[in-house]
């Protein structure tokens, strides 16, 4: 571990532009589960005839919204969640003057609430809400719900959904573009708290052409880069670590 440190430390170093591309790992020290492993959200029992992939489909919301909302506000809404040591670390290496794109697959703000200034979220933001009649904004605290639960517009009471992708729906256009050219000029990569396996979100890193290349996961992720520096560790522990 120590010898992975070091090397991690010194790309830091070396590098200037630096891109970090994280997932639910990211945000797990925060107290918001992660899908995939033992403990995940898609592992969890729905108490319902429907997955939790299903539920949170766009065909799902369109025909059960009172259902997907329980869910949602359930399962997907954290509002006492604060950043961890991960959102920090990145902070202090804006702060040491580091060129730092953050590209994240998580919808929970927290990379902004730390205090990153350069933030791309492939997949939404629960924060950000609109209604689906006059597309009206609305802040999470802001929101209204009528007594199915189902959040409602205050001008001419719509549906007001998240504004995040769910299943069925593509990303944003622009976001991918900004997503890679992000990566395709970054000297350095940092791939954290993924398994890589959700798509298109995942081939994105395929764009990276530079030298350092770094990644921290619990469990095994396969990477192209035979000069990566792999961490099979938590975020925290990884950051704890480095000065």
């Amino acid at each position: 571990m120590e010898n992975k440190i070091e090397q991690f430390q010194k790309k830091l170093t070396d590098s200037k532009k630096i891109v970090f591309f994280g997932g639910a790992g990211v945000s797990t020290a925060s107290g918001i589960p992660d899908f995939r492993s033992a403990t995940g959200l898609f592992m969890q029992a729905t108490g319902k005839n429907f997955s939790a992939e299903e539920i949170i489909s766009r065909s799902f919301f369109e025909r059960y919204p009172e259902e997907f909302f329980e869910f949602y506000f359930d399962k997907l809404i954290y509002p006492e969640a604060k950043p961890n040591l991960a959102h920090e670390f990145l902070v202090e290496l804006e702060r040491q003057g580091k060129d730092i794109t953050i590209v994240t697959q998580n919808i929970d703000g927290l990379h902004q609430l730390a205090g990153s200034q350069k933030v791309l979220e492939l997949h939404g933001t629960v924060l950000e809400n609109y209604c689906l009649h006059c597309h009206k904004h609305y802040r999470l605290e802001e929101l209204t719900r009528d007594d199915k639960g189902i959040p409602r517009c205050k001008e001419d009471h719509g549906i007001v959904r998240p504004d995040i992708v769910l299943y069925e729906e593509g990303l944003n256009q622009q976001t991918i573009q900004e997503t890679i050219s992000a990566i395709e000029e970054a000297d350095m990569l940092i791939v954290a708290g993924t398994s890589l396996v959700v798509y298109p979100a995942a081939g994105l890193i395929n764009y990276f052409k530079g030298e350092h290349f770094v990644v921290i996961n619990k469990t095994p992720i396969h990477t192209y880069l035979p000069n990566a520096v792999v961490f099979e560790d938590t975020l925290n522990e990884v950051f704890s670590r480095m000065e």
